[in-house]
């Protein structure tokens, strides 16, 4: 059952990066899909661990973002090539507060979590939101090595087409 939950997850990973516009929350959905098939398969949770589990964890996944959305938001409001050292002090002490900010919210989730599921679940849930996360990065870097060839290849066949035509 193992083999073919992650691979699922390796086709839904594959299947969707990088998604046009118009198919994003198709492809937010099978990003999400995947992740929660990692997580489950690695945790091996029951289904009544399951039926727990999700609502705490979703909710701290929620909370999390939010977090880091601001901490975005925040860094956007700055123009990072012309940085005055106050500003990059701000900025600074901003990206601290929302790292304490995420810790203070997985030190108080991590008990509720543990309710439901065992210490060593609970460090199988890092490892697999790691696992997840550097897939996705491995994914995402394919391709772009893939589009860059596709567009060198294409700049090429532009170039032979502009020279036969001289």
């Amino acid at each position: 059952m193992k083999p073919y939950i992650l691979t699922l997850i390796a086709t839904l990973i594959f299947t969707c990066g990088m998604a046009q516009s118009g198919q994003n929350t198709r492809a937010e959905a099978k990003l999400e899909a995947a992740r929660i098939a990692l997580i489950t398969a690695r945790l091996n949770l029951t289904p009544e661990q399951a039926q727990q589990f999700w609502p705490v964890y979703n909710q701290f996944a929620q909370e999390r973002r939010r977090i880091q959305e601001q901490y975005k938001t925040t860094r956007q409001q700055y123009d990072m090539q012309n940085l005055t050292e106050e500003q990059g002090k701000r900025l600074m002490k901003a990206g601290m507060d929302t790292e304490q900010a995420v810790l203070n919210l997985e030190r108080e989730y991590a008990g509720k979590l543990n309710e439901v599921v065992s210490a060593k679940q609970m460090m199988a849930l890092r490892k697999a939101e790691d696992d997840f996360r550097s897939m996705i990065i491995r994914r995402l870097e394919q391709r772009k090595r893939q589009q860059m060839m596709q567009d060198q290849q294409l700049r090429q066949r532009e170039k032979k087409v502009q020279q036969g035509n001289n």
